[in-house]
């Protein structure tokens, strides 16, 4: 099915049905890693291929055409010379798989570095049934602030390429957004009553649940931004300005980006090294406990805050785009 959903991609024409295939693709992905045992990445791929990715792709289609233009699909220039590339690079990859271990290889490189070490060795040094929140949290903690600052620049590049929004810009739209937006539908007005609040419930579940159970910062922070997104998709961009605005989800992405920091500054005027939170509790198991839920909640405010504030950006531009469009 996978292998279909990637082939139907390449052939259909319409990008709306492009978009739907992409997150069926997710789907259908989050599948696979949930039955190889990765609950983790099985909740990520869902919540962020199959959940919010494709909003925010509606959102670009929505600022340019809603299919291929014509000259695109007739034109066959230099159609040899990405078959060439396409060709070349699926041999190395097929033929770098040579090397690979065959899956579930007691020998492989994988089962006899760390990861022994990690399952016999994680829950004595850190006392967290979760490895996988042990092992990103507190062993890779540099890894994961990295990936928080690449998701807090993803934010900037965005807001630079096109234009931070200001709390009242969606005024300036909010007759087109209210006609446009499914508030008149009352099934949809009735069924997000019920689910948004259990959505943001279930968020605060994941993040601070994570280290007994999947989940953790990066997924929470993905279902508390879809929340939002919902209520805006059906009570227009303006109404969900009112409750979070663009301003505060531009400090609150700062926030988060420093309270991961902040905690690896802590652990070093306590003495340890940088991101050793042994020395933030009263002994070092509970230090360690401490340390992961702070850094886990400033992933899950960046996370929450740039996907709210990417889905602004997109919006207002829509909006913008639309009524210009209705006014010609």
């Amino acid at each position: 099915m996978l292998v279909v959903t990637a082939l139907a991609t390449v052939f259909v024409r319409d990008l709306f049905a492009v978009i739907m295939l992409f997150g069926i693709y997710s789907l259908l992905s989050a599948g696979f890693f949930l039955n190889l045992n990765a609950p983790d990445v099985s909740l990520t791929e869902a919540a962020i291929g199959a959940g919010i990715s494709p909003i925010l792709m509606l959102g670009t289609l929505a600022l340019t055409r809603k299919s291929l233009a014509p000259s695109a699909i007739k034109s066959k220039k230099k159609a040899w010379l990405p078959i060439i590339v396409v060709t070349l690079t699926g041999a190395a990859l097929i033929y770098a798989t040579l090397d690979v271990p065959h899956f579930g290889d007691p020998s492989g490189p994988a089962h006899n570095h760390v990861a022994p070490r990690y399952i016999k060795e994680s829950y004595k040094e850190i006392h967290i049934p979760n490895i996988v929140t042990s092992v990103l949290a507190s062993y890779r903690g540099f890894d994961t602030l990295g990936e928080t600052f690449v998701i807090f620049a993803a934010a900037l590049g965005v807001l630079a390429l096109l234009g931070a929004i200001k709390q009242g810009d969606a005024d300036d739209y909010r007759q087109f957004s209210d006609t446009a937006s499914l508030r008149r539908h009352n099934i949809l007005h009735v069924i997000s009553k019920i689910l948004i609040p259990i959505i943001l419930l279930f968020g605060l579940y994941v993040q601070f649940h994570g280290d007994y159970s999947p989940g953790g910062g990066f997924q929470a922070g993905v279902i508390f931004a879809v929340a939002f997104i919902l209520y805006a998709l059906i009570y227009s961009l303006s109404a969900a300005q009112k409750i979070i605005s663009p301003l505060f989800l531009q400090i609150t992405m700062v926030i988060g980006v420093l309270l991961y920091a902040g905690t690896g500054v802590a652990s070093l005027l306590n003495g340890a090294n940088y991101l050793d939170y042994s020395v933030l509790g009263q002994d070092a198991l509970k230090g360690q406990h401490n340390g992961i839920i702070l850094v886990e909640l400033g992933v899950g405010i960046t996370v929450a805050s740039v996907m709210l504030s990417i889905f602004y950006t997109f919006a207002a531009r829509a909006l913008h785009t639309n009524e210009t469009s209705e006014a010609k």
